[in-house]
């Protein structure tokens, strides 16, 4: 077991600045290689301190403008317009980054493209749901309406 120090948001395993206890190869093969995590050492606590600061100034501090941000976001239809073919069908896939900008674009706020989970590769236009973690107890469903770009 490998006791490493995530530098990034890991669904299912933890947020940045969290010291966590994983098998060897997932960390040589995965999380280590991706930029997800560093190794675990004595002088990490500084460096924990550091990220969990940065983690903290992006995340939204409170709980009423999370639930104030969640009703907005999944009462309202997110439009993004992706390059398609003729039978509707994308050039590509929709990434997160993608959604961000377009939440942005609708007036809605700034998303931190880490945060939102495509469940199932969007590669076509039609409604499309996304997942956005706001806060640890605040999750929002989005609803993407994928049109073909001109």
């Amino acid at each position: 077991m490998s006791k490493l120090i995530l530098t990034n948001e890991v669904t299912g395993l933890g947020s940045a600045g969290d010291v966590v206890e994983v098998k060897d190869g997932y960390a040589r093969n995965f999380l280590i290689p991706q930029g997800f995590a560093v190794s675990w050492t004595r002088g990490g606590e500084k460096q924990v301190a550091s990220i969990r600061a940065a983690r903290e100034s992006r995340a939204i501090h409170d709980h009423e403008e999370a639930l104030a941000l969640k009703n907005t976001l999944e009462s309202n239809k997110v439009r993004l317009a992706i390059k398609a073919g003729n039978e509707g069908r994308l050039f590509g896939a929709v990434k997160t980054g993608d959604v961000a900008d377009a939440v942005k674009a609708a007036g809605f706020g700034d998303l931190d493209k880490r945060k939102i989970q495509i469940t199932s590769p969007i590669k076509s236009v039609g409604e499309h749901e996304a997942t956005v973690r706001l806060r640890d107890d605040v999750t929002a469903v989005i609803t993407l309406q994928v049109v073909a770009a001109k």
